[in-house]
């Protein structure tokens, strides 16, 4: 056995084998620890299904290449994966159900998945066993279908001993240790003993450049063992097997077999076996176990089956399937699946580790494990996936994450499997939880809370006794109007916006000025200005974006998006580390909780802000003279110090106004007392979102991310190539693939794009929405996204995809509102 190599993957079920594989492929020295038997968490009682739809950009990549990828195992390793493609039938029963299978199609045709529409009708006639007189319809997938996981993973644990790996068996993992330049990973080698797994007195170092932790069930026990927090929580998941179905075998004598069915509206997925049926339900009250540790005595063991908890999913599975009624049970599976809180796995580097990555919280692991290992080899061999992987980073969740929360929201997120996804879903478990001061002030005057980060942010105000699930939809929903209504009071007068929950980090000392020079891509501001600039990954794309508020001469003040705190932070810090010798002492603070702020904006904020300012010559604090456009002054509203800085994400004239946190329900106060006749409202984040769309301002996670240079998103201004920065050549040699580009779209009269819908010239295929919504100004839907760079110039006639039909788009200029910025340098 190998004592030292380049990559260590901890963890044998089908993730595992997947990384190991495509990291011996790529060329990588590999080795993978696995504490039992390959297959012996979740992946040996997985059902195996391979389901295609998912809502999400990356993930649906990373399922498009898993299906592929496992129809090519046989031909290279001679096993067979078990792959039968029978297709997947997704059914509706009602209009809204097909709505959201529509908007998910728009994301299908973005990534090239194929799809069928089918009626009732079309569906009795191909398959007569399934009741149809209650459907509306559904989308039908016919390249996935079902595979045998234990299958599955043999053939890529076999084709990764092909390309060089080595796979070693009952070895348990107990420490790591980083020396600075590698892992030094403890390890303990497992015995039978009495029919249990036990440590043995046989123990060994194996020291490895990088490791991967797919650890599954045992994610909790890696995170104590690497001092940091992965909120991967098993949830129990139940599915049955009939006997056989004497209808089901009589059919399938002149028939092939049926598609894996999925009733999403009766919560549940069926599929054929030996005859009979396998029910899959996601029901409600599914409890999470193993919230701290995997007991040793747990193998490939399963739970006790709860037939009451599923009852109302079983009668369903009768109702749709009337023939499956006199059927017996044969076999019964209830057993530990991971979740996290929102859905998506944890693939990428460990927070605050070097060379340490994440594979964890995979409730879809069969179908996620392909295009998992091959992403995450791209990642660590390359610098950077293909695609834009921070939706799964693994730091998307800060230190404020807990065990109980990890374990409260992954229950929430196993019985939401089914539920409709609308774009604009709130989930409410584990909530509120962190709140600015100025909740309840907020909250009283009817604000609606999304939730970024862990943060309550108010989303958009409705009267009191709103009823926000109510309003949600594939459509307008019912808070559209509201939205409406904001975004017009920043046009036409002023508004204001809870915006507290922006990423603050303070940057400054001796080495400061030279780190941010090299770490961000646009020229540093002077001292009292401002700059919008970003730091960009190895490969040349775009990693953070952030507007530097420079403080003093070696001290900087770096405004991040709020959802992504703890991913900017440590990129921000392991940078800085990287340079310490050439650019001596930089201290770096999170300081997010310190600062409240609220953006004033609209034609009216300068007489709002006036009307508070404390200053010698207050007719004068806020003109262009003494506050010019994209600068910061310390001012004083009342008796509230401000670090006031004049931009506004919505393109008007005003500023962000970041105050003490403590101070915060005192400045509200101020605000909405002197805004009394000025006609002040307050805006949620909607309608800033609409707003910034007209003023073509790219949107981390939307337009910039690590899939596009800050060329592509078509921002040079914001690009000083006279001086050197870290991924200049990278980004300069990618070229210009794709551009960003701002639409106005002529949509249809109850809805708006969402941000994903494909786009195309004639019935060619040529780019995507990565924004979506609606415009005041122009009284349409807008969307920005990218297309072919030949296509990104104004006036450009394109078409998009919503609803299943192609309606009119046509590229604009770039900030189609106030292109020349008057309204923002207004002076007064």
């Amino acid at each position: 056995m190998k004592t030292h190599v380049k990559s260590l993957v901890v963890g044998g079920g089908a993730v595992g084998a997947s990384i190991a594989y495509h990291l011996a492929k790529a060329g990588w020295d590999t080795m993978l620890l696995e504490r039992d038997e390959l297959t012996s968490g979740s992946t040996w009682h997985a059902a195996g299904l391979l389901p295609l739809f998912n809502m999400g950009y990356a993930t649906s990549h990373i399922h498009d290449y898993s299906v592929k990828f496992y129809k090519t195992l046989e031909a290279e390793t001679g096993l067979n994966a078990g792959f039968y493609v029978v297709g997947n039938l997704r059914m509706a029963q009602t209009q809204a159900r097909m709505d959201e299978y529509m908007v998910y199609a728009t994301t299908a045709e973005s990534v090239g998945i194929p799809y069928e529409w089918m009626t009732p009708a079309q569906i009795k006639d191909r398959w007569p066993l399934v009741r149809t007189e209650d459907l509306q319809g559904a989308i039908y997938h016919p390249t996935d279908g079902y595979i045998n996981p234990a299958d599955v993973t043999q053939a890529m644990a076999k084709g990764a001993r092909q390309f060089g790996a080595e796979i070693v068996r009952r070895v348990q993992v107990d420490g790591y240790r980083w020396t600075g330049a590698e892992w030094v990973v403890s390890c303990t080698r497992m015995v039978e003993k009495g029919g249990n797994l036990v440590p043995s007195e046989e123990q060994f170092e194996i020291t490895a450049e990088h490791v991967v932790t797919a650890t599954g069930n045992h994610a909790q026990r890696t995170a104590r063992l690497l001092g940091i927090k992965i909120p991967a929580i098993p949830v129990e998941h139940q599915y049955i097997v009939t006997e056989p179905d004497p209808m089901l075998v009589e059919y399938r004598k002149n028939h092939p077999e049926h598609p894996v069915l999925r009733d999403a509206d009766a919560k549940w997925y069926v599929r054929e076996e030996r005859g009979g049926w396998i029910l899959g339900p996601y029901e409600r009250n599914a409890p999470a176990c193993f919230e701290y540790d995997v007991p040793q005595s747990f193998r490939a063991d399963l739970f006790p089956l709860d037939l009451d908890r599923i009852e109302e999913e079983y009668m369903s599975m009768i109702h749709r399937i009337p023939s499956s009624e006199t059927v017996g049970l044969k076999d019964d599976y209830n057993g530990p699946i991971c979740y996290t809180p929102d859905g998506n796995p944890l693939v990428g580097p460990a927070p605050g580790l070097r060379n340490m990555w994440l594979a964890e919280g995979f409730s879809f692991g069969i179908t996620a494990a392909g295009g998992t290992g091959h992403y995450l080899a791209q990642m660590m061999v390359q610098g950077e996936a293909e695609i834009d992987m921070a939706a799964l980073d693994p730091k998307r969740y800060g230190s404020w994450m807990t065990t109980e929360y990890a374990a409260r929201k992954n229950e929430e997120c196993y019985e939401h499997v089914y539920v409709l996804h609308h774009p604009d879903e709130e989930r409410e478990a584990c909530r509120p939880l962190r709140t600015a001061p100025c909740y309840d002030r907020v909250k009283a005057q009817g604000a609606q809370f999304g939730c970024v980060n862990g943060w309550e942010r108010p989303n958009y105000y409705a009267p009191q006794g709103f009823d926000d699930h109510a309003a949600r939809s594939f459509r307008r929903g019912g808070w559209w109007q509201y939205a409406v209504d904001e975004a017009k009071a920043i046009r036409e007068g002023v508004g204001m916006i809870d915006a507290t929950a922006f990423t603050k980090h303070l940057v400054r000392g001796p080495g400061a000025t030279a780190f941010l020079d090299w770490f961000t891509c646009n020229k540093l501001p002077k001292v009292g200005r401002i700059n919008l600039t970003y730091a960009l990954t190895q490969t040349g794309t775009t990693r953070t974006e952030y507007t530097i508020v420079r403080l003093a001469q070696d001290e900087y003040y770096l405004i991040s998006a709020g959802a992504w705190t703890a991913y900017d932070g440590d990129y921000l810090r392991k940078a800085a580390e990287d340079k310490l010798a050439e650019f001596g002492w930089i201290d770096i603070h999170d300081v997010t909780t310190q600062w409240g702020v609220f953006a004033v904006a609209g034609p009216k904020s300068r007489d709002l802000l006036g009307r508070l300012v404390k200053d010698a010559d207050p007719a004068t604090v806020l003109s262009n003279k003494r506050f010019p456009w994209l600068s910061m002054r310390n001012i004083e509203l009342g008796m509230c110090p401000v670090r006031a800085v004049r931009v506004a994400y919505t393109g008007e004239l005003g500023w962000e106004l970041h105050h003490p946190i403590e101070m915060q329900n005192y400045l509200f106060d101020q605000l909405m007392a002197a805004g009394a006749d000025v006609g002040l409202k307050l805006v949620g984040a909607r309608a800033q979102n609409w707003l910034r769309q007209e003023k073509s301002y790219r949107a981390f996670g939307n337009e910039l991310g690590r899939d596009a240079t800050p060329l592509e998103a078509d921002l040079p201004r914001f690009v000083d190539m006279s001086k050197d920065f870290h991924g200049k050549t990278a980004m300069d040699q990618t070229g210009i693939r794709a551009k960003c580009c701002t639409l106005l779209i002529d949509g249809p009269a109850d809805a708006d794009p969402w941000g994903r819908e494909a786009l195309y010239e004639g019935d060619t295929k040529v780019g995507r929405l990565t924004s979506g919504g609606y415009s005041v100004v122009f009284g349409k839907s807008i969307g920005m996204g990218y297309v072919r760079p030949d296509l990104a110039v104004e006036g450009q006639k394109l078409k998009v995809r919503m609803f299943n039909q192609l309606w009119d788009a046509t590229v604009t200029a770039d900030s189609p509102y106030d292109p020349t910025n008057q309204n923002i340098r207004a002076d007064g």
